[in-house]
């Protein structure tokens, strides 16, 4: 028969494998980066017959996105097999693929240690050695209920109950076989590049009722030398680790005394909070945002009628006040509305802008909490922009835009992504239509590319998510915009047309940075904890040489302070290459040193972050080196810094 086959016709006897067609197709280079094939949609193994239909096909091959996913997942069926080797007694549960790498959960007897996963990943290389075959067999789900149950796999045999299908397919590379739908890679000696990374519980299926397992995590790519320079970026993105940085340059600490997700902002830590909601301030009122303030908490009857209560109520917390029932707030929109009720708009009025720096509260399990990137009160630069429907284009690009200027001073390259419905939702599919297709719309008017994650929407409406990438090439999600015609409608919002009729208005719920805790946490990583010099809570430090030297950096300090620098003055009778490492490892920007040459000159010598000596500097000329650094993102951006 005739097939495509990556772009060329060729022929092939009925019941040839996807392997026996690119044989005929691919160079031998080619053929040793194969992994699976891909028909249509539909995955493939290798070893599998061309189904009916299937006219024509594409390698998928080890570096590509399914490729990895596909030797991510085989790792995962080979750890499991190494450690039913090692710990026969073991029973397995599940083992997926995820980002960057896999994991396996396990029930087993005791936690497994550092030394156990260095005898489990020598054993897996053993088996890559031996280079077995990974065979697909299809049976009855009533044999194969069978099999596990011989075998005392009780979770494999939960699963099977639960599908509720008359047939599934299994795997077995050496001695071990799985329930899986597959695809995977040809043979075990393709998976050459994998290490265990770490171990942790996990209870089975989520749920704290049921038995906790021990969950094993590994990296796997197509090669060495990713592996090498995925390893590495993990090497540093420790060193980069927020929440030590936070402790070592004193930005921030937690309590247990506090509780759980609760930040308690050290001086440094809440000036650089303070700098940038200072900058964000000046940046909103440029562009027409009108600051607004609502309560922490509103009465439990604002939260059923926007829906909060009935789909997001594990996520907050309740209070009663006199006999009423309370809810602290997990975002402003509720405040923001009503503000916006508060008296008669008309369409001269629209849109109507209104900005928060609101400090929320939302539940999260204690399993999830992390540092600051994931607390349970926090604040966000929270906007609501509430327009006519012929105006709902022009704000949605003048929010990306914002979005993307700020992004800029930072550094941040970002990827848009629209997320759509969720099953747990409200509002109607024609608003949510009329949504989803007013963001694509702005970012097609745009010419940006986006990404659609299906279902991942806010259950009042469909949003964009801005990604940013670190200088460790991370994905954070900060900026959002969401679009809903729902809540407007539940809460009855309205303004008068130019036809003198009441008309429903559009909202934009919008945040920039996201949360200022998050935020700073993917700062601090971003940045090493060294902050660019517009940011930093001390952006230079006057250091003596001797105590006689104490009176002209005093002089040094006010001059500093004057021109509006953050300065402070290190006079302690140390050596002064102590006062020097120490202020390198806390990362402050500038040391300006003086001595008996710079009392005699009225300057200052000047070191630079990271140990360069620009040498001496009369007081202005030093004032202006840091001020211009400050100013130096802005001017690239083309927005403005203020020195106030």
């Amino acid at each position: 028969m005739q097939l495509s086959v990556a772009g060329r016709q060729i022929s092939v006897e009925a019941g040839a494998t996807f392997a026996d067609a690119f044989k005929e197709s691919l160079s031998k280079k080619q053929l040793k980066e194969l992994v699976v094939a891909r028909c249509g949609e539909a995955l493939f193994d290798l070893s599998a017959a061309i189904p009916d239909g299937c006219e024509g096909f594409e390698p998928v091959y080890a570096d590509s996105p399914e490729g990895l996913e596909v030797i991510r997942h085989s790792t995962a069926h080979l750890m499991a097999e190494a450690v039913k080797k090692l710990f026969p007694s073991a029973k397995v549960t599940i083992g997926p693929a995820i980002d960057n790498g896999f994991y396996y959960d396990f029930d087993f007897e005791r936690p497994f240690t550092p030394e156990d996963l260095q005898a489990i990943e020598a054993e897996m290389q053993r088996l890559v050695g031996a280079d077995r075959p990974f065979a697909r067999a299809e049976l009855s789900s009533a044999d194969a209920r069978k099999q596990f149950a011989a075998e005392g796999e009780t979770y494999k045999v939960e699963l099977i109950d639960d599908l509720g299908v008359e047939r599934v397919s299994t795997y077995t590379q050496g001695g071990f076989t799985d329930l899986c739908r597959g695809p995977h890679v040809p043979r075990t000696g393709l998976l050459k590049a994998f290490k265990l990374t770490s171990v942790a519980g996990a209870y089975w299926r989520g749920d704290e009722k049921n038995p906790m397992l021990q969950r094993i995590y590994g990296t796997a790519w197509a090669n060495p030398k990713d592996l090498k320079l995925y390893l590495e970026r993990i090497e540093e993105a420790k060193k980069r680790d927020h929440r030590k940085l936070g402790v070592a340059l004193d930005l921030f600490s937690f309590s247990d005394e506090v509780g759980g997700g609760m930040v308690l902002w050290h001086p440094k830590g809440a000036l650089v909070r303070a700098i940038l909601e200072d900058f964000e301030r000046k940046e909103h009122l440029k562009r027409g945002y009108q600051f607004v303030q609502g309560p922490l908490i509103l009465r439990r009857e604002l939260w059923e009628k926007s829906g909060h209560y009935d789909n997001y109520r594990e996520n907050m917390y309740f209070t009663e006040i006199d006999e009423q029932a309370y809810g602290i707030k997990p975002m402003n929109c509720l405040s923001h509305m009503l503000i916006f009720k508060s008296r008669l708009r008309s369409y001269r009025d629209m849109p109507q802008r209104y900005f928060e720096h609101g400090v929320v509260h939302r539940h999260e399990k204690s399993g999830v909490l992390h540092g600051l990137l994931r607390v349970r009160s926090f604040t966000q630069d929270d906007a609501h922009i509430l327009c006519r429907p012929d105006q709902l284009r022009e704000e949605i690009i003048g929010v990306v835009k914002f979005v993307r200027d700020v992004m800029d001073i930072f550094g941040f390259n970002f990827e848009a992504e629209i997320s759509t419905r969720p099953e747990k939702s409200i509002g109607s599919d024609e608003d949510w239509d009329r949504a989803t297709g007013a963001l694509k719309d702005a970012l097609e008017h745009m010419g940006m590319a986006y990404a659609i994650n299906e279902g991942d929407g806010a259950f009042y409406g469909p949003k964009i998510d801005i990604k940013i990438k670190d200088a460790l090439d991370r994905s954070w999600q900060c900026a959002t915009v969401q679009c809903d015609f729902t809540l407007p409608e539940r809460f009855d919002l309205s303004y008068v047309g130019e036809d003198g009729n009441k008309h429903r208005p559009v909202m934009l719920h919008r945040v920039i940075l996201g949360s200022i805790e998050r935020f700073m946490g993917v700062l601090i990583e971003h940045f090493a904890g060294a902050f660019p010099v517009w940011l930093a809570p001390v952006q230079a430090r006057v250091l003596t040489v001797t105590d006689a030297h104490n009176a002209h950096a005093e002089k040094v300090l006010r001059f500093l302070r004057e021109q509006g620098i953050r300065a402070e003055a290190d006079v302690r009778n140390e050596k002064l290459g102590y006062k020097v490492r120490e202020a390198q490892l806390e990362r402050i920007p500038y040391m300006l040193i003086v001595g008996d040459k710079e009392v005699e000159a009225d300057g200052v010598n000047v070191r630079v972050r990271g140990g360069a000596d620009v040498g001496f500097a009369a007081l202005p000329e030093a004032a202006q080196m840091i001020r211009d650094a400050a100013i130096e993102p802005f001017k690239r951006g083309g927005m403005s810094y203020s020195f106030s």
